[in-house]
Formats: structure tokens, sequence, C-alpha cells
């Protein structure tokens, strides 16, 4: 019966934020709520934190079995991981329109638009995969001790991380184009791929490219 009610809030969750997120719903709101567009990325995200909390909740009720924990040099090896993945997202986010992403420039500046207004670039971490984000994520995650709970929450996300990245791309390809299908044909999407990894070149000629907004 727990497991059952943590899929169910997990799996809730990720179907409301898979639809708010959706081009889909952008465009019913900008259609019959045009006012709340400015304020839509914000209400998103404080949307995203908040309903958070219950899985939050759900993991400190629902402890679960211990399955492996790391020990010596494992321990070590998989805390100098996490770090480097924790270091490598917050150095990260200077290559982020911030403003954009948290949705208090098209506050500021009363944007309508349906599509996000940030230009499409490839950072450093961009050339060896496309959703850095998710991949430190889940080094981060997966480099901790599990429990029975934490091996299903760490699945869903997983699986989450993997189907939520072809819902945005799909928004990503109807905002940028053959630039982007050209992009995801290069680089890999989650997880890092040795033989799917742009030159700097490469990443050059993609964005000159790219009609640019």
């Amino acid at each position: 019966m727990a497991y059952f009610i943590i899929i169910s809030v997990f799996l809730g969750y990720f179907i409301l934020h898979s639809l708010t997120a959706s081009l889909t719903m952008k465009q019913w709101v900008a259609k019959h709520q045009p006012a709340i567009m400015p304020w839509y990325r914000l209400i998103f995200n404080a949307l995203a934190i908040l309903l958070s909390l219950p899985l939050l909740m759900v993991m400190f009720f629902f402890s679960g079995e211990p399955l492996w924990s790391w020990h010596g040099f494992g321990f070590y090896f998989t805390s100098a991981l996490a770090i480097m993945a924790l270091i490598a997202f917050f150095y990260s986010l200077k290559y982020y329109d911030l403003a954009e992403f948290w949705g208090t420039r098209q506050l500021k500046e009363n944007n309508k638009s349906v599509e996000d207004q940030e230009k499409f670039q490839i950072s450093p971490f961009h050339r060896y995969v496309r959703h850095p984000w998710y991949f430190f994520s889940l080094v981060i995650i997966w480099t901790r001790d599990v429990s029975t709970l934490q091996l299903l929450v760490y699945s869903l996300v997983t699986a989450y991380f993997i189907f939520g990245s072809k819902l945005e791309e799909r928004k990503l390809v109807a905002y940028h184009g053959e630039v982007y299908k050209k992009y995801q044909q290069k680089v890999a999407g989650v997880i890092p791929l040795p033989w799917k990894i742009l030159s700097s070149q490469e990443a050059e000629q993609l964005l000159k490219d790219c009609p640019q907004k």
C-alpha cells in the first residue's frame, strides 16, 4: 500500500508538471486568459516547488529498507562524483538566462508570448549532453545510499527525466526548427555518450545556422 501511494503521488506530480509545461497548455492560456501569460512561468515554477513538498513528505514518512550503502573507497569516489556534479550545476548557471527561466523577465516586460524568449545557445556542457541539469541530478541521486523507497523514487525520477526531456524537446523543435533537430542528432539526450559530442567548431557552426531572435 505504501509503495502504491508513493507511485501515485509521484506520477500525479509528473503528469501535472508535464501538462502545465506543455506548449498546448500555454497556447490555451494565451488564447483564453492572455493577461496571465506574463505571470505564467513564475506561477509554473512556484507550483512546481510547492507541489514537490508532498513528495518530500512521502520520502520522510516512508524510509524503506536499506539496500546498499557506500563504504571505503566507494564512499569517497561517489561523494567526489556528487560534489563535481553539484559544482558543475552551479557553474552552468552562468550560461542560462535565469530571469527568463524563473519568469521575472516576462513579468517585468509584460511579455505575453507563448514561446520562450531565450536564444538557442550551446554551452560547454551542452556540447556533451542536451540536458546537463538532468544528468547532474542523476549523478547526485544515484551516488547516494539507497533504500527500497529510494530505489523506487530514483527510478521514477530517472524515467521522468528521460520521458520529460522528450516532451520538452518537442517545444524546442517548435521554437528553433531544423537547427535543433541537427543538434539532437549530434548530442546525447540525458546521459553523455562518447560518440555523440560536439566540438567547439561544430557548436559554433550550429549557432550560425540558427536564425536568432
